[in-house]
């Protein structure tokens, strides 16, 4: 590979709760990275996605949603999402199509103003809206920002998306790659798999367990055999979500164990022993360490 034709940059995708982004960096990759789920900001921090295309390396980054901030945690997640934005060659700014100008994105096309940052506009769910609506919907975003490039896909059904990545790896920056060729993501694997049981948590309670809790890999321990111990600490604030997370004789846990242990073992390609606990902490969401952990600055 000549160093001297190789392209590679960092693309920051940010947008309101719910927008998409994180199907959006498992559409472009190709892999499953980021979580996701139908409860708004499931995603805490920063997650690199590395893509090729041709001779180009994107490394994606995708951020929690933006939105008001009430607690510790929220600021802490707004603030690496924009952190994330500034550290980029480029920031597409995703809007849910469907949704339309809310007051979240009115608050991001604001900042990026102030900001001057190269901002590309990704229309996403166009599968769910009438064309000549998305066409009235992409004029307003433009004359409210001017943005690079402006991109319509349904990151669920994939329309658009290897046209989006094609003009991406156009617009990276000349210059060598950060990455090995086979890395697909740059997260610790503890973070992998805490994210990846906060996910079944997310699918099996969603409406149950409000958006209060989170998962920590305690230990790793490598076995001689090839296979991988895990300890995790799942975190909530209430005696009464503890109850709703463990289930009726433990059968809750257990379920999540299962669907998290079998999505590791094919992640890893290795047998993982998964052992799961659940602990209240009141405060978690307020604990700089527990916020350290999730890979935020409190």
């Amino acid at each position: 590979m000549n160093e001297q034709l190789t392209r590679c940059g960092f693309a920051a995708i940010i947008g309101a709760p719910n927008a998409g982004k994180s199907t959006l960096i498992n559409a472009l990759a190709g892999y499953k990275i980021a979580i996701v789920s139908h409860k708004v900001q499931t995603t805490r921090s920063r997650i690199r996605a590395i893509v090729i295309d041709g001779q180009s390396q994107i490394i994606f980054v995708d951020t929690p949603g933006i939105f008001v901030p009430r607690r510790r945690l929220d600021q802490a997640m707004v603030e690496a999402a924009w952190s994330g934005a500034g550290d980029a060659d480029i920031v597409l700014v995703i809007v849910d199509a469907r949704a339309g100008i809310t007051e979240d994105v009115e608050r991001i096309l604001r900042r990026l103003a102030d900001d001057k940052s190269k901002a590309a506009l990704v229309l996403n769910k166009i599968d769910l809206v009438k064309r000549e609506n998305l066409l009235e919907l992409a004029a307003k975003l433009n004359a409210a920002l001017a943005f690079a490039e402006t991109f319509m896909v349904s990151a669920t059904t994939g329309d658009g998306v290897d046209q989006l990545k094609q003009k991406l790896a156009q617009m990276m920056p000349e210059g060598p790659w950060l990455y090995p060729e086979d890395q697909i993501a740059d997260m610790p694997m503890r973070l992998i798999a805490s994210e990846t049981t906060r996910e079944k948590i997310y699918q099996r309670l969603h409406q149950e367990l409000p958006y209060a809790s989170t998962v920590e890999t305690e230990s790793w321990q490598e076995r001689p055999d090839g296979s991988v111990r895990i300890d995790q600490v799942i975190f909530v604030e209430k005696e009464s979500q503890r109850k709703i997370v463990l289930g009726k004789g433990g059968q809750t846990i257990k379920e999540i164990g299962r669907r998290s242990r079998e999505e590791l073992s094919t992640m890893f390609e290795r047998k993982v022993h998964l052992f799961l606990f659940v602990k209240v902490r009141e405060n978690w969401a307020t604990d700089p360490e527990r916020l350290r952990a999730m890979g935020l600055e409190p």
